[in-house]
């Protein structure tokens, strides 16, 4: 599999990594069978994104779509977060091989997932959210786990 250096660079040198203490939102999203589980904590103030962090098991793919993400979104407000995808978490990285691109879903939806937790603990309702639940798998083919 040949990855490019801009996802070489976010796997060997990630950005963001960690746990953020007392966050605002967590959420974790993977597939158990799969391997690849993605937590991602987040400080709201002032309805901005103030701080994000994250906490990947998983293949190089899952950790620099895990760190490109939390640049993209830092610093943006929740609904500008919202709107942050795996197409352009997936455009930011440059590309990933096809068999891989569940990766970049899994930021997007761990994302949603940490502002869904934000927005039930302090009584926020985001329209994106509409119909998502953090606790359903990503979906992919159990022959891209490897």
């Amino acid at each position: 599999m040949i990855y490019n250096k801009k996802v070489m660079d976010h796997f060997m040198n990630p950005r963001n990594v960690g746990e953020i203490e007392n966050a605002d939102g967590v959420g974790e999203v993977g597939n158990i069978r799969c391997g690849d589980i993605m937590r991602i904590s987040i400080r709201v103030r002032d309805n901005v994104i103030e701080d994000i962090k994250f906490k990947t098991f998983g293949c190089g793919s899952a950790v620099a779509s895990s760190s490109i993400a939390t640049e993209m979104i830092k610093g943006k407000t929740v609904e500008e977060a919202l709107q942050v995808t795996n197409k352009d978490v997936l455009e930011e990285l440059g590309g990933l091989p096809a068999v891989k691109v569940h990766c970049s879903v899994l930021a997007e939806q761990a994302l949603k997932a940490a502002v869904l937790d934000y927005a039930n603990k302090n009584g926020k309702y985001y329209k994106e959210l509409e119909g998502f639940s953090p606790d359903e798998e990503h979906p992919h083919d159990e022959e891209e786990c490897d």
